[in-house]
């Protein structure tokens, strides 16, 4: 059979001709079967002292209280919520590329989702700890769940915070779901090639006995299928939710009807950039520049660039009702966003958010490994100082000047956002270990269709 041209395979594995299903398969299990490289190891042990840290800093607001965050009258919301909303965000990107373009059928997802689905759960896994922190008394947290009670008792649910519950919730189990049921062909394949006993019988009992027959990959289609429908309202839903935390208030700069779907851009946005700040460097390491293209990475920094564009219609959507609205309260807020005391973080949050993805209108930015990368870095600095710009802008300076505090965080408050950020860079090194990176099955069969049909890969 003929292979086709590289040129019309840019985008795609170049994987066909002489090559069979075994040497691709070989190709993108080779970092879970050999073992792992003194790089890792190094990276894995910084992970596990950051994750330490973070159990440190959750012992100590367990024992004394969240009195020891940086939270005050009138900012009663600090870090909690803003890395709350920010983690939810990152989350969001690992649904869009894995449920809404499968429905799309757009191809060039295949390479890249199984890393975006993983992202996905861990960084859910990270949010949940901030309002579970929050309330004080975290093993009360049941008292969210509307269980069976002979008291009578049941939650608020006009509190924006029982809606978080759900929400997360929801979209954990989901994800979660979507996620394994993808990789039960990939947990087969590992079972078969196994060189331990232990490994076989850990990759058997996850691959819930998938022999690869007719029947089973017709009932995981329809079962991926599903999940795929069901995942896709869930982009716009759960941070949609998140948003109703601000919007049904009444302070300003946060009673807004805008907040919905620009939250929901935002998070799309925040996540294809975390998404890229982890596929780069794993794409290098894990030699999988075969199928994991610079096309691939190009269509991911479109879409950065597009959710980029829209978050700055936001921006200027929110300050023109500010300024249209002629509500003193709400221009003052907007007011001392640009030029009060945290001005740097709204010019920071500007400068990131803003002109940082006008460089993926350029050719040369959106397939330059190094741009790319740290711009994604960038545009995380920038979703963070967003989240921070919102919170607590709004709060710190309310409706009455005596009550007017600033918001200094603590070490505790830095040591749970560097905790999670370590903890989540954990959780993704144990993945890369032990979980092919890369969806081998659906590659396969993409393989097939281009040696089939060449000129659709153009």
């Amino acid at each position: 059979m003929a292979a086709p041209s590289e040129s019309a395979l840019e985008g795609f594995p170049l994987i066909l001709g002489k090559q069979d299903d075994r040497t691709l398969t070989q190709s993108l299990f080779a970092h879970v079967e050999r073992k792992a490289t003194l790089g890792w190891w190094a990276l894995f042990s910084a992970a596990l002292a950051g994750t330490l840290l973070l159990v440190f800093a959750i012992a100590t607001t367990l024992y004394a209280g969240v009195g020891t965050w940086g939270n005050n009258v009138p900012v009663a919301w600090g870090f909690g919520i803003i890395n709350l909303v920010w983690w939810i965000g990152i989350g969001h990107a690992g649904t869009l590329i894995s449920a809404i373009l499968l429905l799309f059928q757009q191809r060039w997802r295949t390479s890249i989702n199984r890393m975006a689905e993983a992202m996905t759960l861990f960084a859910v896994m990270c949010a949940a700890l901030f309002p579970a922190l929050h309330l004080g008394r975290p093993w009360f947290a049941y008292w969210l769940v509307p269980y069976p009670s002979t008291m009578g008792v049941w939650p608020q649910f006009k509190s924006p915070l029982v809606w978080d519950v759900f929400a997360i919730g929801t979209y954990f189990t989901v994800s979660f779901l979507f996620w394994y049921v993808g990789l039960i062909p990939d947990l087969a394949t590992l079972r078969d090639h196994a060189r331990t006993r232990l490994r076989r019988i850990v990759y058997g009992i996850f691959s819930l006995g998938w022999r690869g027959s007719g029947r089973h990959w017709t009932h995981w289609r329809a079962g991926y299928l599903l999940l795929a429908g069901l995942a896709t309202p869930l982009v716009l839903s759960v941070h949609t939710v998140i948003s109703f935390d601000f919007a049904v208030s009444q302070l300003p700069g946060w009673h807004s009807t805008i907040f919905p779907p620009y939250f929901v851009a935002g998070a799309v946005f925040s996540g294809f950039a975390m998404v890229m700040t982890l596929m780069v460097p794993a794409r290098k390491a894990l030699c999988l520049e075969h199928v994991v293209t610079l096309r691939h990475l190009e269509n991911m920094n479109k879409v950065i660039l597009l959710t980029g564009l829209i978050v700055s219609y936001g921006y200027l959507t929110e300050h023109f009702v500010a300024w249209y609205g002629a509500s003193p309260y709400e221009r003052f807020a907007f007011a001392n966003r640009a030029g009060g005391p945290y001005a740097f973080i709204f010019w920071t949050m500007l400068f990131c958010n803003v002109l940082v993805p006008q460089l993926f209108w350029l050719r040369w930015a959106r397939r330059n490994l190094w741009v790319m990368w740290v711009a994604s870095v960038l545009i995380n600095v920038g979703m963070w100082s967003e989240r921070f710009v919102i919170v607590v802008t709004s709060l710190h300076r309310d409706f009455l000047p005596s009550s007017w505090a600033m918001f200094y965080p603590t070490w505790v408050d830095l040591s749970l956002l560097f905790g999670t950020i370590s903890f989540f860079g954990l959780l993704f090194l144990l993945f890369l270990r032990f979980v092919p990176a890369v969806a081998a099955a659906e590659m396969k069969e993409l393989n097939h269709e281009l040696a089939a049909h060449p000129a659709e890969a153009a």
